[in-house]
């Protein structure tokens, strides 16, 4: 997968459908999230499509996400809220400022509320789950 920086570069040169294009291809190359794992307790709550996020402790204290959707937009703006945290400890996720990450990409201006209506609550679902991690 891409680096934000990469993608943001490549984004910044496209417009309109080409954007969405570039979305959706992201959202194909999330990890597959086995089926079991979509559950209510995964369910992230507020998004117009369904999206789940099922977070993962690694052995070396790194969190890995497995998320998915039932849009293929919405998959595409799953993988550029993963590409700020994926595979991170949780203190360093808690200093991400996932948001200012991803302002560069004018999310709110390229696609409709109904679509990033749920970014806010995915970030979230991260940013309280690495919490339990630095606490617990």
């Amino acid at each position: 997968m891409q680096t934000l920086a990469d993608l943001e570069s490549e984004y910044s040169f496209l417009e309109g459908d080409d954007r969405y294009r570039l979305l959706i291809d992201l959202g194909r190359e999330l990890e597959e999230m086995p089926a079991p794992l979509k559950t209510d307790a995964t369910l992230v709550r507020g998004c117009s499509a369904s999206v789940w996020v099922y977070p993962a402790a690694r052995e070396d204290g790194t969190l890995h996400f497995l998320a998915n959707s039932n849009a293929a937009i919405t998959k595409g703006i799953i993988a550029l809220v993963l590409l700020t945290v994926q595979d991170q400890p949780p203190a360093k996720i808690l200093a991400t400022d996932i948001p200012g990450a991803l302002a560069p990409f004018d999310l709110s201006k390229q696609l409709s509320s109904n679509r990033t209506q749920g970014i806010p609550n995915m970030i979230a679902l991260i940013r309280e789950t690495a919490a339990r991690y630095v606490a617990g």
